[in-house]
Order: C-alpha cells, then structure tokens, then sequence
C-alpha cells in the first residue's frame, strides 16, 4: 500500500468510526418524555375502544419516535413534536397532566375520544408554548376553556368543538346527532380572554362551546385579535347580537360558519367584499331584512345556507355561466318571486334547496339540465301546476324535497327512473291520486315522507318489505287506507324502521307489523278507529319510545300492567276510551297525556315514575278521591300538570304551590277540591297559569302569590272565596287575566290600599271578570285610568296565549267568563282580547267616563248592579267595541248617538233600564233585536213598536257607500250574536251546571 493511500485511509477513519457508533446507539426520545406518553397511556381504560390499535407501539424502552402517533424534531431530533391520538374511541376519566410534560409539542391532536364530561385542566395547556395545531374536538370535555389555551401564541389550528348532524325528518320533526359519547359542553364566558394573544390564528372551531355570556362581544373579539383568519367555525354556539361592521377587516376569511345560533339584524352587504370567501352558512338564526344579492354573485362562492331565518326576504338574481357556486339553500326564509330559469347556468349545482313558501310561478324547466344535483328541495304556495316530468332526467338525485306548495295531480310515472334517491319528501302540498307502486320500485329509500297530501287507495305495510333500508314512514293525513297486507304475520324480512307515522290513515286494528320492527322509536297512530285493547307485545316491541302517539282513538284498555316495562319520551293516551289505572312507563316520560279518557284512579306511588317528567296531563277522566300527596316527589321537574275537569277531592297539596320552583301551569279547574289554597309561595315561583275554577275552596287569596313575578293568568272563578278586591296583585307585573267571577268577594274597590294611588295598576290586564260577587260601591273613575294595556296595542297581534314545551308541544290556556247570562269557555285567548265584566254585583253611582279610553276593549259588561246617570258618550270611542251589556241598572237620559258608529258592535243590551228618547238609526245599529231594548218605557223607535210622539226626520248615521268585505263577516256574527274575536275564541257551553252536577 502506498503512503499516500495509508494517508487517506487515516483520514476516513473518524468518520467510519463516527457511523459505526451511529448504526449501534440510534439516537432515542428523551426519557422523561417517553415516560410521560407511557403515563399518558396507562391513564385510558384498555377495555374500551381502540386502546389496542393505538398503543400497540408504546412498549417501554423501545424509541418513542417511532411509536404509532408520535414523532420527535428539535434541535437534536429527539424532543416529541407531534402527538396524534385522534379517533381511537378511547376512554379516560380525566385528561392526564403528563401530557403538559411534551413542552416541545407542536402538534396535539386526541380528537375523538371520551373524557368522560370531565373539566379540562384549568393550568398546563400554557407549558405548551410551542403549539401551532391543537384539536380537542368530539372528546366529551366540559366546564370553562382553559385560561392557558389562550396564551399559545404561536397556535395556528385552534379546535374545540363538538360536531353533529341535524337529520331534518319534516317540518316538526328533526334529529340531531352528536359525535361525541355524551353532550356535554365546554363554555367560553370571554372570548376577548380567550383570543387576545391568539394572532396568528387561522383556523378557529368551536362548534357547541356556550358563549352566551359574551353577547354581542363575541363578534368585535374575532376581529380585533384575529386578523389572519381563514376559517371560522361556530355553530351551536348560543351567538347573538349582528355580524358587526368590524368582521369587514378579515379579508383572508375562507369559511364562515355561524349556524344554529341566536344572530339577528341584517346580513351585511360587506360580506361580498371578501374575495377569498367560499362557504357562507348562516341557517337556523333569527337574521332579518333583504338579503343583498350581490353576495350570490361572488366569483369564488362555492356554499351559501340561509335556511331556517324566517326573517330574511330576497329574490334569486339572474346567475352567470362563470359562477362555481355548488350549494344554495334558502329554504324557510321569506325569499320570493319566481325562481330565474338562468339557474341552469350554475353547472356545479349539487345541492338545490329552495323551501320558501313565497316562491310563484312555474317552475323552470331547465332546472332539469342539471344533471349533477344531489338534492332538490321545493315549496312555493304559490306555484302552479303539477311535478314537472323533466324531474326524471336528474337522475343523481338522492334527495328530493317538495311541501308546503301549491303544486297537484299525480306524480309522473317517470319518478322510478330516480333509482338513487335515499329521500323522497311530499309533504303538505296537493298531489293525489296512487302512490303505493311508484315508490316501491324506489329500493334505495331511507326516509319516505308522503303525508298531507290528497293521496288515495289502499297502502300495504307488507309491501315495506321491498324497501329494506327503510327507516322513516310518514304516509298520515291523506285518504289512504292503510292495511297490514299478507306478509305481516310471515317470515318476511322488513326493514329497520324507526320512525312511523301513520295518522288519519282509516287504520281499524292494530297493525300486526310491528310485531316485526323492534328497532322503531317513533310511532303515531293518532285519529284512526282502532278499538279496543292496546295489544300486549306493544309494550315489549321496543325498550324506548321516543314518541307514542296512539290519542284520538277507541281505545279502552291498555291491555297491560299499569307499569310499563318501558321509556316513552313522549307518551300520548289522549281521546280515548280507556278506563281504569293510569299506565305509567317506568323507565321515565318527558310528556304523559292522558286527558279525555275514563281513567278512574292513579297507580301508587306513581310520582316515583315522574323524575323527568315535564308535563303531565289527565283533565277529563273520572279521578276521584284526594290529590296524592305523593305527586310532591315527582314535582320538581313538573313545568305542567292538568288534573282539570275530574271528581277529585281534598285540598290542594301545598307543594304544588309552595315547591314548584319549576312548575308553570297548575289547572285543577272543575273538581270537588275545599280547603284554602296555600299561602306559603316562595321566591323563584315559576308559575304563569293557575286555574281552580269549578271548586269549593274557600278562605283568602294567598298573598305570597306576589312570588310569582311570571303569573300571567289567574282563574279562580265559581268558588267559595270570601275576601276583599286584590289590588295587592297589582304587584304581578305580568298579569293579563284575572277571573274573580261567582265567589263571596265584598266591599268597594279601594284602589290606595295603602294610601299610594298606583298600588292598583294594573300594568298588563288584559281581561278582568269581578262578576257575581258582593262588591259595592262607586266604580272608581281612576283605576280604569290606569288599565294602559287595554288603551294602547302592543307588540303580541294576534297570537294565542300558550306555553311551549319538549317535543314541539304547546298548551293553549283557557279562561271561564259570564257572558250575556251564561258560562262561556274561552278555548283561545288571544293575546289581543280585551274583556271587562263586573256585573251582577252591587254597584251603583255612575258609570266611569273613563272606560272611554280603554280603545282596546272588546266586551264590556256592567249589567245586574244599581248604576244611575247617563251612558257615557265617551263609548262611542270604543270602536273595537264587540259586546256591550248596560242591562238590569237605573241608567238614564238617551242613548248617545255615537253608539250607532261602532261598527264592531256585535251585541248589545240596554234593556230594563231608565233610558228615554229616540233610540239611535243606522243600519247596522238597525240589526239589533226588540230585546236590545225591551224594559225602558221612554225609549221610542225602531226596533221597538212604540214610535215616537214628537216629529223629526229620523239621525241616520253616514256610512261609506262602498262597502268592506268585513261588514258581511260583522253582519253573520251579528246574527250568530258574537263579534269578530268571540266569534271565532269562544265555545259557548249553554248553562252552568258542571260535568260533574249531571252525572
């Protein structure tokens, strides 16, 4: 060997000996960190989920850079730097403190598991100054964001949220599903804290964090802190307030999603301006106004979702060729017009939605070019015509969606060529003729909804054989009938169907096919003839009823133990015939309705059973005996309970007013109960309805009612209450009924009971009835003076007054009054009717001129008391004015002329008085019978026979020549003898006697 090669040799010989070394000791992950992820791991349960799978790697003393997840970078290439432990379902009590220990982690990602609803740790995340990417999504976390996450200042990547989807079924009807074990949820009180030192963010999701305690805030943080912004992620949120004006500056926002939140005002016009904006999803919020076109327009759109805001009006522009938009969904706003035949151009369209009831016209045959749409969804009341053949030529679709739209007639045969729809939605519009055959051929159906049409044959449920991945049927209101066929006592195989509704479908037995579908969850059999006993195996089919609608039947037995072996969420027994024990599900009920039936008696112990039940309902059956006193263990979740219309007994259970911190209407109307009404109501008393009338209570109003600041309604009439005029309840500020009538109430009505005017202002009273009571005294001029709600409109119109509850459900309050001698039953009160009735009391003096300025008032009765002096002529301002009784008093003078005006005027009474004079000509005051009059010997003129000594043309009131379409209406229920509101709020129950008094 040369020398100069021995020198070269030499040379080599460092490095040789430096790989040699190299390829013996790899360089390993530093060892407190490989134990940290080691105790990481052994804070998850190994029986559960993917623990396997994910940890397979994770053995001690083997390098952790090379575990399964985990990856090491720094200076020396053996800090951990990234950690991925995302989907593998695993469990874990707590989220473990070791993992603070990675401090060079610039990636964490353990989405997708289970901390079973444990809290973040409140101090660690600011160890892991390093992050750029943190995911916590879908982990079952809950309590408040970390103070420590907000100090990451080099995150990028910030995900917190909690996913889930919201299959809507049909207009009522929807479910949302969540991602993660169980909800539970994370809270943000201060978005400012949270993102003050977030400056680099990106990506912001936090779908599902509650951050109703920022407000309007929420929107100026994003903005000031976040200027970098590409996507932001906040549904489900508890948002309210605007998109603010400084959301402008986040030119580099890519996606802005806001849905499901509480946002309001206008969408701002601004958001056009974001050149790089692709998806816009704003659905299920309360914006408001015109939505500004342009924003349709924009190059890079790709998404836009209005849907679910009522309050939004717009038109769909004309769309260019260049647009790239793949989604439009404007589907229960107030968009209308016709939809532009230019939407053809939109060769990207995947998804269609336009559910605007607003929409007219014709729909645009070139819709049908767009042969790549996934779904079609339609509704217009105003659009004409029947479904368009050219439907057939999308033969993409997996959805279709036509309700709430003016289009009938049979559906096209050419429907079956639509082989890959997995919905077809009809609802609420006017198809008819047969359906059954066209929709079999469609296999690939999963939701089937077909209801409130005009539909008609005979429908098989055997034949739901052929549609085996079935899971939700909705073929109620048309005029099917619907059988069970030949196969339902086979061998057949039916489908997973979980949801079923079959109401007003002529069925008259039990269908024999649930037998055969133990998955089913949902089921309505409402308004049909089935007689009977409910079949045994109803109550073993399924362990769990969402909901168990079988009311409006002929049911009589439930052909079970009173205890079913069950969890029925919504439970619906109502409008049967069904005697005996009261079933109740043992395992639990949100809503129990049992009203209208012959029930007789309550299991024991039945409250036991009523834990999470909110409303509970069982008016008109035949209970009797005292009011279980073991209800009070089942009372504080109760928001209603309705035991009106029976034969109880007994007195009130005080916890039913004194413990009800969550109980809102207690109705025990029309029973046998005694006794005094408890007087112990404490502070925090929810309660907005009460109605005892129809008992034989006696004593004192409870003056600890003043608790209940949300009392809105208050009937106590037809009992045996001996007490003074309430003005202390002037002090329920949201009181609008007040029902004292048919009691043993006395003495004038002293509205300074305690020397202070106001005490007796009433500020929302709507409709008070004092009537059949002992009452004396002048009538005070003052206390109308302060009745405002009756002088002015307020914002309600002409909604009804009711409460909502779970499931959708509403419970209509109802009011008992005196009217023209009889008990009248106020099924609907609309938060318009305004009634005042003191009659049959003793009341003299004169009538308050005051009255004249409750312009609201619809019915007025001051009959049966000894009142003297002239009728006001301040009542001809009354022009809402329905129902006016002055009869049986010593009222004198004319009857002022501007009565005769009151074209509302449906009903009046002036007989048995001193009234004297020409009676008032009009022709609408020409429609009022002898018996308006009748008992006034110095009234002359027509309607009466006796005519008028002295001679003058007669005052004939002026009326328009051209008449109103409502004079015809007023004219009808003139005849009918009720007014506009009464006519169409009132049931009219002729006589007084109880249900109870003729059995």
């Amino acid at each position: 060997m040369s020398s100069s090669m021995r020198v070269a040799l030499l040379a080599m010989l460092p490095i040789l000996l430096v790989d040699t070394q190299s390829m013996a000791a790899p360089i390993q992950c530093l060892p407190d960190q490989a134990a940290a992820l080691l105790q990481l791991k052994r804070s998850f349960d190994a029986t559960v989920g993917g623990y396997f799978a994910a940890f397979r790697s994770w053995v001690a003393g083997a390098d952790c850079c090379h575990w399964d997840g985990v990856r090491c970078g720094g200076d020396d290439g053996r800090a951990i730097t990234f950690l991925d432990l995302r989907g593998h379902q695993l469990q874990a009590e707590v989220l473990d403190t070791a993992l603070f220990s990675l401090t060079s982690l610039e990636y964490l990602d353990i989405s997708s598991n289970d901390f079973s609803a444990s809290m973040l740790p409140a101090t660690g995340f600011e160890l892991l100054a390093e992050l750029t990417h943190l995911d916590l999504s879908d982990d079952n976390f809950a309590g408040r964001v970390p103070a420590g996450i907000g100090h990451l200042t080099n995150l990028i990547y910030l995900d917190l949220s909690t996913s889930f989807l919201d299959e809507e079924l049909d207009e009522e009807n929807s479910v949302l599903y969540y991602t993660s074990y169980s909800l539970s949820q994370l809270s943000e009180p201060s978005l400012d804290t949270l993102l003050a030192n977030l400056t680099n963010l990106q990506e912001l999701r936090l779908g599902m964090v509650d951050m109703s305690s920022n407000g309007a805030r929420w929107c100026d943080a994003i903005a000031r802190f976040s200027p970098k912004l590409q996507i932001i992620s906040m549904p489900y949120c508890s948002l309210s307030g605007p998109i603010c004006r400084s959301f402008s500056a986040l030119k580099s926002l890519v996606v802005i999603e806001l849905h499901y939140n509480y946002l309001s005002g206008p969408i701002p016009e601004f958001l056009a301006d974001l050149s790089n904006l692709s998806v816009l999803q704003l659905s299920n919020n309360n914006f408001e106004g015109w939505f500004p076109p342009i924003i349709f327009q924009h190059k890079k759109l790709r998404g836009i979702d209005l849907s679910k805001n009522f309050g939004i009006s717009g038109n769909l522009p004309n769309f260019s060729a260049d647009s790239n938009i793949q989604s439009i969904s404007v589907s229960n706003t107030n968009f209308s017009g016709t939809i532009p035949s230019s939407i053809s151009n939109l060769k990207s369209l995947k998804e269609l939605a336009l559910g605007a009831s607003g929409f007219s016209g014709e729909l645009p045959s070139s819709i049908g070019k767009l042969k790549s749409l996934d779904l079609l969804e339609v509704s217009g009341l105003e659009l004409v015509g029947s479904m368009p053949s050219w439907i057939s030529n999308l033969t993409s679709l997996t959805v279709l969606n036509f309700f709430h739209c003016g289009l009938s007639g049979r559906l096209p045969a050419s429907i079956v060529y639509l082989t890959k729809l997995t919905k077809l939605a009809l609802y609420n519009c006017h198809f008819s003729g047969e359906v059954a055959n066209l929709v079999l051929n469609l296999t690939q159906l999963e939701t089937l909804l077909l209801h409130s049409n005009n539909f008609v044959g005979t429908a098989e449920l055997a034949s739901l054989a052929k549609l085996q991945n079935l899971s939700v049927l909705n073929l109620s209101n048309n005029k099917l009938v619907v059988i069970d066929g030949e196969n339902s006592s086979s061998e057949a195989t039916y489908p997973s169907i979980s949801f079923l509704r079959l109401s007003s479908c002529s069925i008259s037995s039990f269908p024999n096919i649930l037998r055969h579908l133990p998955e089913i969850t949902s089921l309505d059999l409402s308004y049909n003839q089935i007689r009977g006993a409910i079949p045994q195996w109803v109550w073993k089919t399924s362990g769990y009823f969402s909901l168990l609608n079988l009311s409006h039947n002929k049911f009589t037995s439930t052909g079970s133990d009173p205890l079913l072996p069950l969890n029925i969420e919504f439970f619906d027994l109502s409008f049967n015939k069904i005697e005996g024990v009261i079933p109740i599900p043992q395992k639990g009920s949100i809503t129990l309705d049992y009203s209208n039936n012959q029930f007789s008696s309550m299991p024991l112990n039945f409250s036991t059973y009523l834990k999470k039940t909110i409303i509970f309902k069982a008016s008109k059956n035949n209970l009797s005996g005292n009011i279980p006193p073991s209800i009070c263990d089942g009372i504080k979740s109760l928001q209603l309970i309705d035991l009106s219309n029976n034969y109880l007994t007994g007195i009130i259970p005080s916890c039913l007013m004194e413990d009800a911190s969550a109980l809102q209407v207690l109705s025990l109307k029309e029973n046998n109960l005694t006794g005094k009404l408890p007087d112990n109501i404490k502070e925090g008393c929810e309660l907005s309805a009460l109605d005892f009338s129809g008992n034989l209570i006696q004593g004192k109003l409870p003056r600890s009612l003043v608790a209940c600041r949300n009392l809105e309604i208050l009937d106590i009439g037809n009992n045996q209450i001996s007490d003074s005029f309430p003005c202390w309840m002037s002090k329920l500020p949201q009181l609008q009924v007040l029902v004292l009538k048919s009691n043993r109430f006395i003495g004038q009505m002293d509205i300074s009971y305690t020397g202070d005017a106001n005490n007796c202002q009433f500020t929302k009273l709507r409709i008070a009835d004092i009537a059949s009571n002992n009452f004396s005294g002048m009538l005070p001029e003052e206390w109308f003076k302060m009745l405002k709600s009756m002088m002015t409109s307020s914002d309600n119109g002409t909604s009804v007054m009711e409460s909502r509850y779970y499931h959708g459900q509403t419970y209509q309050f109802t009011a008992a009054l005196t009217y023209k001698g009889n008990d009248i039953t106020i099924s609907k009160i609309l938060t318009s009717l305004v009634l005042i009735d003191v009659s049959n009391n003793d009341f003299h003096g004169s009538i308050p001129s005051s009255i004249g300025e409750l312009a609201l008032l619809h019915g007025l009765n001051m009959s049966r008391n000894m009142l003297t002096g002239p009728i006001p002529t301040q009542f001809g301002n009354l022009n809402n004015l329905e129902s006016l009784d002055l009869s049986s008093n010593k009222l004198s003078n004319e009857i002022p002329e501007k009565l005769a005006s009151l074209n509302f005027l449906a009903t009046l009474n002036l007989s048995y008085n001193m009234l004297a004079g020409r009676i008032p000509q009009s022709s609408h005051f020409s429609t009022f019978s002898n018996a308006s009059f009748e008992g006034n010997i110095g009234l002359c003129g027509a309607p009466l026979s006796k005519q008028c000594s002295y001679r003058s043309e007669p005052n004939i009131m002026p009326h328009a020549s051209k008449k109103d379409p409502i004079d015809v209406l007023l004219f009808l229920f003139t005849g009918l003898g009720f007014g506009v509101c009464f006519g169409i709020t009132i049931l009219v129950i002729w006589g007084s006697n109880k249900r109870k008094q003729q059995a």
